[in-house]
């Protein structure tokens, strides 16, 4: 609604993780760097942690991208929250393994180390990205596990990479999950964006957007919006975008304080400034000000 008015090809705050906006923060990049050094010792499963809206499922589409790119066979599975044998067979269509028809898991199981075989003795290297960890049940983690015994002399025939929530690290805890705990090699946890890396983030993905002019966002503006947010990716976008559109309505080229306290003032889990109390308002004012906003001027 507000692209053409601030000069941008697209929308810069999308919550659609697009890895044309991937900004080089410190703890997604050290994040990035310690899967690249995991993924090339070639064996274990690695771990990655973060709280909603930190930007994992991000970096798992940006992995994918460079694994590719790099010859290895990623096989993905975006939501986990399926049975053993679901499992197994997610993944063994993953490997192109197509129409099979098998009820027994070991059968499966036998099926995918054949294709793993194949692939290793084509040089290539097979990672399994599992979004949305936290979800898997502990029967669907030991299917998991047991895929991975899979090995010739020399080395795994399968990595796994497992994003999830902290919920994960709870799940993982358990006395029958000490195996699959013994076999992760590599773990992170993603920190939210620090303080003074925040008008990085807001004015990069402007100007991968389109936008050219001088800052957009006044300083005080972000500030607000750091504290709000408490540096949470997603929460920085949607504020953003918010903020953004409280301008575009009353026709201010600039964003200031009082459009991000009505952005705040519209997002419940926005924290409000200085007090860590959640805003709790109806969430069609801002939608409203700004519909009477963009009448208004329609009418000069």
């Amino acid at each position: 609604m507000y692209q053409q008015f601030f000069g941008l090809r697209e929308q810069p705050f999308a919550l659609t993780p697009n890895t044309d906006f991937m900004v080089n923060l410190s703890s997604h990049q050290e994040c990035m760097n310690l899967l690249q050094v995991a993924l090339s010792q070639g064996e274990g499963f690695v771990k990655i942690v973060g709280e909603v809206g930190t930007g994992k499922t991000l970096i798992c589409r940006q992995l994918m991208k460079e694994l590719d790119s790099q010859g290895f066979v990623v096989a993905y599975l975006p939501s986990p929250e399926l049975n053993g044998r679901e499992l197994l067979m997610a993944l063994a269509k993953e490997l192109g393994l197509n129409n099979l028809k098998l009820d027994n898991p070991h059968d499966l199981r036998e099926r995918i180390f054949y294709r793993l075989i194949e692939l290793a003795r084509g040089n290539q290297r097979v990672v399994l990205l599992v979004d949305e960890a936290q979800s898997m049940g502990r029967d669907t983690l030991e299917s998991l596990r047991l895929i991975t015994n899979l090995e010739t002399e020399k080395r795994k025939l399968l990595q796994v990479v497992l994003f999830g929530q902290p919920e994960l690290d709870e799940l993982l805890q358990g006395k029958e999950m000490r195996q699959l705990r013994q076999r992760i090699t590599f773990s992170y946890r993603l920190m939210p964006i620090v303080q003074g890396n925040i008008g990085h983030y807001v004015n990069h993905r402007l100007t991968v957007a389109g936008y050219n002019g001088e800052g957009l966002f006044e300083p005080a503006a972000l500030k607000r919006i750091y504290r709000a947010s408490s540096g949470i990716p997603r929460l920085v976008n949607i504020l953003c975008n918010k903020s953004m559109m409280a301008a575009y309505g009353k026709g201010d080229r600039k964003i200031a304080v009082r459009h991000v306290s009505r952005a705040i003032k519209d997002t419940e889990e926005a924290v409000r400034q200085g007090t860590g109390i959640l805003w709790l308002a109806g969430g069609v004012t801002l939608a409203l000000a700004l519909l009477a906003g963009v009448l208004y001027r329609g009418m000069l």
